[in-house]
Formats: structure tokens, sequence, C-alpha cells
């Protein structure tokens, strides 16, 4: 034989090994990401059931093919008695090289309290990044209703219209009955915003992740939400102890209680990055004997940066943020709380702090 005619062999039979191969390194395993999906014979529509998954099940992923929907499909191995092997549809898997950038995500955020809840108005995926230009860094299909903490957000250039990907704003009718298209149109923006996001198990096995902003409705608690006027709230966080709210009645959300509360203004036009994340500290105490709130404190204008930080513990704390000056240096800012002869919350900003 050939010199020549035995290398083509050996390129031709090299190739046909690495085609049958399975999906090696990182990408040989799996988590199931769906409630429930099912383990099947084939890619076919008439495939036999072989075996139900629920979310947080692993695979090992031996192999994958497109059907002729373009739909793409796992060979993958169970971890059940019998070590199953079928065919499942890839979007009911996330790979488990995906699932460990999302845990260095959540890494990243490990000390930083929550600043809000949100949830979804609609189902929208969860992302690496926060960019809806491509489906090479979705995470997974999160489900309409879906609550997260909030632990941060971005401002980031918005796409053009022809290269976004599934993330759009979900369409209805407004408070007033009228549809978006009857709306008055808003100035043009040109950023768009989106939630750093840290999930609970039951909701997603990844743990973090980036969410388009215009899917989020954010949760204000109802024991807060009636003091939500002129401006929008940003961040909050209880500066009540447990010992304190002893005997409370309520969720956590609606039990009355003491705040602290980062509010937005959202005069000045379209929202720039280099906005500042807050413009005004707002604090809210609660009187337990007269079931009432009051205004602690309301600071004047500022330019403030996340993320927000409750310190301390009993009688006195600390609300910690960072202020920019007129260069735009950004300090940590300390606000002493804490309660006088008579219970009622004093709010002391960082120049008497400093004294």
């Amino acid at each position: 034989m050939k010199p020549w005619l035995r290398l083509m062999l050996l390129v031709l039979w090299t190739l046909a090994v690495v085609a049958c191969h399975p999906i090696s390194g990182k990408e040989d395993a799996g988590i199931v990401i769906a409630r429930r999906a099912q383990i099947r014979s084939s890619t076919a529509v008439v495939a036999a059931d072989l075996l139900a998954v629920e979310r947080g099940a692993k695979l090992d992923i031996l192999d994958e093919t497109a059907a002729e929907n373009g739909e793409r499909w796992y060979r993958v191995r169970a971890y059940d008695v019998d070590r199953t092997e079928g065919w499942i549809e890839a979007r009911n898997v996330l790979l488990e090289k995906m699932l460990e950038q999302s845990k260095k995500l959540a890494e990243e955020d490990r000390n930083t309290p929550a600043q809000a809840t949100g949830q979804l108005r609609a189902a929208s995926n969860l992302r690496l990044t926060p960019d809806r230009t491509s489906s090479e860094n979705v995470l997974m299909r999160l489900e309409s209703g879906a609550r997260f903490e909030i632990v941060g957000w971005k401002r980031v250039p918005k796409p053009r219209a022809d290269t976004v990907d599934l993330d759009d704003a979900p369409k209805g009718s407004n408070a007033r009955g009228r549809t978006a298209s009857e709306e008055p149109k808003a100035p043009a923006e040109e950023y768009e915003l989106w939630y750093k996001v840290r999930l609970d198990p039951s909701v997603s096995p990844a743990p973090a992740g980036w969410v388009y902003g215009k899917q989020v409705e954010l949760a204000v608690p109802s024991d807060i939400i009636f003091y939500r006027t002129g401006r929008e709230f940003v961040a909050w966080q209880r500066l009540d102890d447990d010992t304190e709210q002893r005997g409370a009645k309520g969720s956590d959300d609606a039990r009355p209680g003491s705040w602290v509360i980062l509010e937005k203004s959202s005069a000045g036009g379209p929202p720039k990055p280099n906005d500042p994340d807050f413009d005004r500290i707002f604090v809210l105490g609660y009187d337990p004997e007269k079931q009432e709130h009051y205004i602690a404190y309301r600071s004047g204008n500022v330019r403030g940066r996340l993320p927000l930080r409750v310190e301390g513990s009993g009688r006195e704390k600390f609300i910690v943020v960072r202020l920019e000056d007129a260069k735009g240096q950004a300090t940590e800012a300390r606000y002493r709380v804490r309660r006088d002869e008579r219970g009622i919350l004093r709010v002391e900003p960082p120049s008497q702090v400093k004294r």
C-alpha cells in the first residue's frame, strides 16, 4: 500500500473514532433542571419513556444529536439501580461545567447580604453574563413567578432588536387597560438593566446568575410598600433583632418593624451606567406600643453605591454604604443607629459618628 494512501486511511479512521466518541472533558455530566423530565428510548416522537428524572438528578452525558426539528438531545446514563441509558432533551439538562461557573458567581457574593427580593413577571432565562444576544450563556429557563435574592445589578448597552434572544419583556395591558402600543412613547433608552441574583435550590440547581431587568418585579415587603412615594425603593434591610420582634405576627415581609431603605428618583431622563445606585437614605422606625411607624431619618440627595450592609446587634447598629464625592470617588459611609432611653430610633450621619 502506498504511503499516502495509508496516511489517508489512518486520518479517516481517526476522524471516525472521534465522531463516535462520547462527549469528553468537563462536559461529561449534567444536572436535571426541569421539575420532571423523561429519559426516552430515542429522539423520535413515538419513543418509549424509560425513566422519569427530577430536578437535581445527576446524569452522565454520553453523546448528543439534533432532531429534525432542530431540538438538541443528549444520550445519557442515569444513576438509578439499572443505570438506565437513553435520550433526554438538552433543554432539561444543565452541563456540569456551566453549573461550576454559576457556583463561582455565587462565591463572589458569598458575604454580600441580599439587597432586595425580586420575582419574574414571565418565564425568563437565567444567564451567566448580562448579555441576551446569544444562547451560549443560558443556564436555564426560570418559571414565571420565580423568586430570588438580588445581590447587585448592572446597566449594559442595549443590543440591536435583531440580535436579542428570548428575554423580551412581557406584553400586556397596564393598570388603566391600555396596551403597550397605546402608551405614550418614552425616550429611547440606550442601556438596559440586569440583576445579579441568588437562588434557592428549590428554584434552581444553579445558585446564581443574571436576569434581564424588565422581566423582574421587585417584591417590596408589605410592611413598607405604602411608604414608597415619589421615588423607587432600590434596597432594603431590617434593623430589628429577632428578640425585638418576638411575638410579632405575620410573615417576615409583613411583620412590622424598623427598616433602612435606599431610594432612587426616576427624574433625569433615561438611566445611564454612571448614575448612582441610590440617591436618598430613608430610615423607618417602628413603635411597638403605639403599633405605628415613624420617620427616624431621611437624608438629603446623595450619590450612593451598593452594597448596603447593616452591622452590629442589640441597641446599636451601623448602616454601611458607599457615597461618592463631587469627583466621583466613593468612600465608605457609616450611619450609627441606636435607640434612646425611650426606645426611639435615632440615626447619626457619618459626620456625627466621626466626632
